[in-house]
């Protein structure tokens, strides 16, 4: 008869199991968070930082292109003027008092051409048919990887940003 008596206690008692869940409902109700709920607000996060680091980075690497593109136009508007004065290019950007770094801490790169005979031959930025991009100067920041090379289609010279076309276009070398 004991017996039958602990069974019928046992029937009354809820199962610890069941305490628990009851427990966790009435918590969830009165103001916390189930893990259901704190893993869909995860997931939510993780979609909005997917999508919006890479914008961020993108307006990040235009604002530090139109900074490259804005200095090597100022470099190119003192290169003219020594011109005018002169009659020819410097040699060298230290010729007209220039040491300008990138955004990347790299020396703006010069190469004169007109003018310099066969010195430039060899050196000069070109394009994809091997055919040099400028007929005046090279201006050219070497990128974010701080390397570069002659032809554009180089894996190097993809990052560069170049001044082509005699000062008609600026932008990535892959572009030109």
């Amino acid at each position: 008869m004991n017996t039958h008596r602990l069974d019928n206690d046992d029937e009354r008692k809820p199962h610890f199991a069941v305490v628990l869940v009851q427990r966790c409902f009435r918590f969830t109700q009165t103001g916390g968070f189930s893990i259901a709920e704190l893993m869909i607000a995860m997931a939510i996060l993780g979609i909005v930082a997917a999508i919006a680091i890479p914008a961020y980075l993108g307006y990040v690497d235009t604002a530090e292109m139109g900074s490259v593109i804005q200095e090597m136009k100022q470099i190119e508007l003192v290169l003219e003027d020594y011109k005018l004065d002169t009659k020819g290019y410097p040699n060298s950007l230290d010729e007209v008092g220039i040491s300008m770094d990138d955004p990347w801490g790299n020396p703006y790169q010069y190469l004169r051409i007109e003018g310099a005979g066969n010195k430039a031959k060899g050196h000069q930025r070109k394009d994809h048919n091997l055919v040099p991009i400028n007929s005046d100067f090279d201006l050219y920041s070497m990128g974010e990887d701080g390397a570069s090379a002659p032809p554009l289609t180089a894996k190097s010279s993809r990052d560069d940003i170049v001044r082509a076309n005699n000062g008609g276009f600026y932008g990535y070398g892959k572009d030109y």
